[in-house]
């Protein structure tokens, strides 16, 4: 990483007065039960030049307040250059809403789109032809679409991408692969999710984020090689060139500080290249999400 571009392409901001965060119990997720600014954001202090935020509610307000905040001048202080924001997949005026979103505060930085599959109760969801519409109508504005899934939804994930090869799909934390039942010695933890996440990658239109994994293992106690048999199985699948860094700051901080898990992704891929490193801290984010050159780059 030292030497490198990096690009946080995953991490949140909430004021819980205008964006609820209901599904934070106060007791076990003490560390997250606060709001978070662009300002606490400790991305600069680590090196990290250039952010993307991402929803957390279904609301078209948060939408909007994420583009503001990317816009402000506390917004580019925390290197804030995109937002994945939340919007209506069944609005019949899904497209106008996206150009008002472009032409309103901060509306050169949208980037992406997601909603929260993982929370949808129907395993079909995905199939769905309404939702297929929506999604296609967000790649039809030039943008991507995230994927939060549990990892029960890949194969889903895999025939959406399957019929939509024209939308370019992120899949966020790797479709969380259970690592806390890896490490505890369940053999055949993570045996459907290889070959799910395989299938998924052999997509060329989606890539992944190595991001949200060590909420996936032990909180307490994950160590770096409790990561590493699924980032090691999605540079196998996906390859540098289809990966990207994420924090899924402040999340992470159920179980590791910022520095900790960048130290841990560090470690993870410093046996690659110099140019595939480059492509996951940095190239493959800017790429998918037409984020601006790094600053260094563009002196003017």
């Amino acid at each position: 990483m030292p030497g490198h571009d990096v690009v946080d392409a995953h991490h949140h901001l909430w004021a819980r007065a205008r964006t609820p965060q209901d599904w934070i119990d106060p007791e076990t997720m003490a560390a997250i039960d606060a709001d978070f600014a662009p300002a606490d954001l400790p991305a600069v202090d680590h090196g990290v030049s250039t952010t993307v935020v991402v929803q957390t509610a279904s609301r078209w307000a948060e939408s909007e307040e994420l583009l503001a905040q990317c816009g402000s001048a506390a917004g580019r202080a925390a290197g804030l250059a995109g937002a994945v924001v939340w919007a209506d997949l069944h609005a019949d005026d899904l497209t106008a809403r996206l150009d008002a979103l472009r032409a309103g505060r901060g509306g050169t930085h949208l980037v992406g789109v997601r909603t929260m599959v993982q929370a949808e109760p129907d395993p079909a969801y995905l199939d769905r032809e309404d939702v297929r519409r929506g999604v296609a109508a967000v790649g039809a504005a030039g943008l991507p679409f995230d994927l939060v899934l549990h990892d029960g939804q890949i194969p889903a994930a895999a025939r959406l991408a399957a019929a939509l090869p024209e939308v370019m799909f992120v899949l966020d934390h790797l479709g969380k692969p259970r690592l806390d039942r890896y490490a505890d010695g369940t053999g055949d933890a993570l045996d459907a999710w290889r070959s799910d996440l395989a299938a998924l990658a052999a997509r060329p239109n989606v890539v992944a984020k190595l991001s949200g994994l060590v909420t996936e293992a032990h909180w307490e106690s994950w160590t770096t090689d409790d990561l590493r048999p699924a980032v090691d199985h999605a540079l196998s699948t996906f390859g540098p060139d289809r990966l990207m860094f994420g924090s899924d700051w402040p999340v992470c901080l159920l179980a590791s500080g910022y520095g900790r898990w960048l130290g841990a992704a560090r470690e993870l891929l410093a046996p690659l290249g110099d140019a595939e490193q480059d492509a996951i801290w940095a190239g493959t984010a800017r790429r998918v999400y037409s984020l601006p050159p790094h600053p260094k780059e563009n002196p003017s």
